[in-house]
């Protein structure tokens, strides 16, 4: 199906991406700031899967940042969903096949870690998906990657020293942590976000994590940041809710377009 995907986009244009942006709620409008040179509709690529979630349009948008050439992904798909792990992952592959080399990931998460507040921006240094299937899981594909790729280091140091570097810059003050993907789609319990946080985890969400393991597998450089939408289930009195996650999303998401679009043209002039 890879094959059939690259030839259908390649029908329609010869772009070729450096970098790939996958874009979390509330930043479906980032592509406003590209100059954009094709846009394709999910729907209309053979096999790819189509985003139901609120918010998340469902195009992938192929233009320039600056100097940098990027494949957004307005939207993604979840576990939650009813997608199979590998299907929910499937964009990454596709991603490189297009020539991407860099796969810059952003997400909507409840904060865990207590010196957190809703509307701080967090760069993962690593993450934690032993809750949620592997997308590598089933018989694997040489071309694409080894049968037991190493993760000591999923997210680059390089490109989150170029993240906080360019947050400080405009006057962000950016946390760094780490993330924990469970499948979702409710919200977590008290007692679950005491495991993760006894566990490590700085900020719990319903994806990324699976992602960033499938484009370490295939070879890409991967970095992501995490808008913190709302404090985790116990941290706070309020019933949380997707209208909180998607409000909190919208009021930051100014700042969270200024952070990606300086960090992506930084990274492509070093």
């Amino acid at each position: 199906m890879l094959e059939k995907q690259l030839e259908y986009i390649k029908s329609k244009t010869d772009f070729r991406p450096d970098i790939a942006l996958v874009l979390g709620s509330g930043l479906g409008d980032f592509a406003d700031e590209a100059d954009i040179k094709a846009v394709i509709d999910y729907a209309d690529i053979p096999g790819f899967p189509v985003s139901t979630a609120p918010s998340h349009r469902g195009r992938l948008i192929l233009g320039h940042i600056g100097n940098a050439n990027v494949a957004i992904m307005q939207g993604r798909v979840h576990l939650y969903e009813g997608y199979s792990p590998r299907s929910v992952v499937s964009p990454v592959f596709l991603m490189k096949a297009l020539g991407a080399e860099i796969l810059f990931l952003t997400n909507a998460a409840g904060g865990i870690n207590k010196n957190f507040s809703a509307g701080d921006f967090m760069v993962i240094e690593d993450h934690i998906s032993s809750f949620v299937p592997s997308p590598l899981i089933g018989e694997n594909n040489d071309d694409l990657g080894p049968r037991f790729p190493d993760m000591s280091e999923v997210y680059s140091k390089r490109l989150n020293k170029i993240i906080v570097k360019t947050a400080t810059e405009i006057g962000i003050d950016i946390k760094k942590g780490v993330y924990v993907q469970l499948t979702g789609p409710a919200f977590e319990t008290k007692s679950e976000i005491k495991m993760c946080s006894a566990l490590g985890a700085d900020a719990v969400g319903m994806s990324t994590a699976i992602e960033a393991q499938a484009a370490k597998y295939c070879g890409l450089e991967v970095c992501a940041v995490s808008c913190i939408s709302n404090l985790a289930c116990g941290l706070t009195d309020k019933i949380l809710s997707a209208a909180e996650v998607e409000e909190t999303a919208c009021k930051t998401a100014p700042r969270f377009r200024e952070l990606i679009k300086k960090s992506v043209e930084r990274i492509c002039n070093e």
